[in-house]
């Protein structure tokens, strides 16, 4: 009989087991020098002077190591934190083999790489790189984006030509793979990127078809900012051979080492203050330069939007349910610096592969409105045309409620709106699936990521806030958070999901504990803000439920017509597409000019510094006029007299008429 170990020998016994598990880490990750240089990388010289071209003048962690590996053709699994270069990290290697294959056999056509994304826009992200770091090589190598909404036919001609490398979403590279339009019959590289988000957007079936279809030999790279079990599921589809299990670079030890540029704060406050520190932040510009504030769904979306247009802020809304091109048509413009806010509906949380989360987060309410949805299917069709008064209208279609209104106008406006699970359910059939925000889009320059409603889980949480930080700058990460005790306080302005705030916070905060990050609270004397509470309620009240379907259908209506009928045009005259603005007022809502402005009386003691005092953070952008050159030439030519009415002495003809004659008196 084994004899039990006394508390020291256990202790010491743990200690020996961390020891080991920790050596052999170590060893999985050193187990060759670090190149300094991309020159050391054994990349072909075209590449190299891209890369020279982009000004990138050292590799970083995730490059130096995951490079050389895939170079020798070797299967790769790399973890590291968003914004440190993962897609450059699988790019440059796959160009590589392409360009090294195409010298030994020229005039060969196949497709040798397969990328597969999760959502739409790190797809169209993915292919602006390809494009961009094979510019010396253009002729060589031809990259395919699938995932955009085009004929069939114009995808199969393109698919014809056997592109060099394909990027696509799970569902769409399944779809061709079964017509044979897209061949893996020579397939050597296969990529995806986002790998642990893949799975929760339920393409599980369609990554089985792939893995059935891939040929023997192809080299696989999985990148993702977290490894959870997702990855697991990933790896037993595409390695089930146990002897030939990919590289696995965590690189959280080594990241937790560095001195982190990202600041964290939280910040506990009650339901409608949320609303009162946006607009104080905004209007006294506490933080300066790019923001993206994230929200729980898409009527928070315009709810938040509508708010601010009371008092003159502009911002863009980002969601699901717009059209894909007006979606990377915002990052572009907010990249290039046009928009300032941009807010956000991060809707991976509650689409997808996670309907269990759905099922426990259901109120008794949900319930019984189910329950009476079911018992109204069971209607005879002519008593249930009868009821609802025949056709549905053109705005609730648009609206995505697949069913009349049940008379919104004379609802009660205290009753909160609905939860973003719910709301999301509701109207899956007319969002996109396949879009996500938080995760892969480069974002840049974000001085700040301001969470409006904080998210469901710390994952989330840790990739919406590395949308900031990025590439070496500074950031700050900014989330609101809701106690228990002044859950539902405030009816209108309420969410389901801020139910479970504090226990969220407390996983993020032990999370980023365990990365080495601090979470801080931000040091906010709200009693400074009582001034503005008056303004607040006025504003809030202006912005009811019916103004927000209204934006939201107005926006919707005016994106399709943008992104449809206007395409062809925008093709043709590419130059056109940057006057379109995405931060124009809805005017959905009442209208109250006073509120566009703040009289010093209502600032507190010691004015607008006062209230900068306790804040302490700089953006990273500087405010030198030149960002939004285009909306103050704008500004300046509308105020120059078109649409004014004429004022003074010698702009009445009355006054000025001169019988006379000009120049007599």
């Amino acid at each position: 009989m084994k004899r039990k170990l006394t508390d020291a020998e256990g202790a010491e016994e743990l200690k020996g087991e961390k020891q080991e598990k920790k050596v052999k880490k170590e060893k999985r990750n050193t187990a060759a020098p670090v190149p300094a240089n991309f020159a050391d990388l054994g990349l072909d010289a075209r590449l190299l002077k891209a890369v020279s071209t982009e000004k990138f003048a050292k590799p970083t962690l995730v490059q130096a190591r995951a490079i050389p590996i895939a170079v020798e053709g070797k299967d790769v699994l790399a973890r590291a934190k968003t914004g440190t270069g993962k897609t450059l990290a699988f790019a440059l290697p796959i160009l590589n083999a392409i360009l090294r294959r195409k010298a030994a056999s020229k005039g060969s056509k196949r497709t040798s790489a397969l990328i597969l994304v999760p959502t739409k826009e790190l797809a169209t992200q993915i292919t602006a790189t390809l494009t961009k770091f094979s510019t010396f090589c253009a002729q060589d190598i031809r990259s395919e984006n699938i995932t955009k909404k085009e004929d069939a036919a114009v995808t199969r001609a393109r698919l014809g030509e056997k592109p060099d490398v394909v990027i696509a979403t799970p569902s769409r590279a399944s779809q061709w793979i079964n017509s044979n339009d897209l061949k893996l019959d020579e397939l050597a590289h296969l990529v995806i990127d986002e790998a642990d988000l893949v799975l929760n957007y339920g393409y599980e079936e369609d990554l089985e078809a792939i893995a059935a279809a891939l040929p023997a030999g192809v080299q696989k790279i999985f990148t993702s900012a977290t490894l959870r079990t997702e990855v697991d599921t990933l790896t037993g589809l595409f390695f089930k051979d146990k002897s030939a299990q990919p590289t696995v670079l965590d690189l959280s030890t080594e990241e937790a080492d560095e001195q982190t540029k990202l600041a964290q704060y939280v910040l506990k406050t009650a339901e409608q203050d949320k609303f009162l520190l946006i607009y104080t932040i905004f209007k006294l510009q506490l933080i300066k330069g790019k923001v993206i504030m994230f929200v729980a769904d898409i009527d928070r979306c315009y709810r938040v939007k509508l708010f601010l247009e009371q008092f003159g802020i502009r911002s863009c809304v980002l969601n699901s349910e717009l059209p894909v091109n007006s979606r990377l048509h915002v990052v572009e413009e907010f990249n290039r610096g046009v928009y300032d806010i941009i807010i956000a509906a991060d809707e991976n949380e509650v689409i997808g592969d996670e309907s269990s989360k759905r099922k426990r987060r259901k109120t008794k309410k949900q319930l019984e409105r189910e329950a009476e949805k079911k018992a109204e299917k069971k209607v005879e069709p002519a008593d249930d045309e009868a009821a609802t008064g025949g056709e549905a209208t053109e705005t609730q279609e648009l609206n995505g409620d697949g069913e009349v209104a049940e008379g919104d106008e004379d609802k009660d406006e205290s009753e909160p709106q609905q939860s973003a699970p719910a709301a999301t359910q509701k109207r899956s059939t007319r969002t996109d699936r396949e879009y996500g925000v938080s995760r892969g889009i480069d974002f840049r320059n974000v001085a700040c990521v301001l969470n409006f409603d904080l998210p469901t889980t710390s994952a989330s949480y840790t990739h919406r806030i590395g949308r900031t930080a990025r590439a070496g700058q500074t950031g700050m990460a900014l989330s609101f958070y809701i106690p228990p005790s002044e859950y539902r306080k405030h009816k209108p302005t309420s969410i389901e999901s801020s139910q479970y705030d504090e226990t969220v916070l407390e996983a993020i905060k032990k999370e980023q504990g365990a990365n080495g990050a601090e979470v801080a609270e931000w040091a906010f004397d709200m009693a400074k803000l009582e001034g503005f509470r008056y303004r607040l309620a006025d504003a809030l009240r202006a912005v009811t439920r019916i103004a927000v379907r209204e934006a939201r259908t107005k926006e919707l209506r005016h994106e399709l017509i943008k992104s449809e009928k206007l395409k062809r045009h925008f093709e043709e005259n590419p130059d056109e597409l940057k006057h379109l603005r995405h931060d124009t007022e809805s005017h959905a809502a009442r209208q109250q000019p006073h509120l566009k402005h703040i009289p010093d009386y209502l600032l507190p003691a010691g004015g607008q510094a006062a209230v900068k005092a306790d804040v302490g953070f700089v953006g990273i952008r500087k405010d030198d006029g030149k960002a939004n050159r285009l909306r103050k030439a704008r500004a300046f030519n509308k105020g120059r007299g078109k649409g004014r009415i004429a004022q003074g002495k010698g702009l009445d003809p009355l006054k000025s008429l001169n019988a006379r004659g000009r120049g007599k008196k």
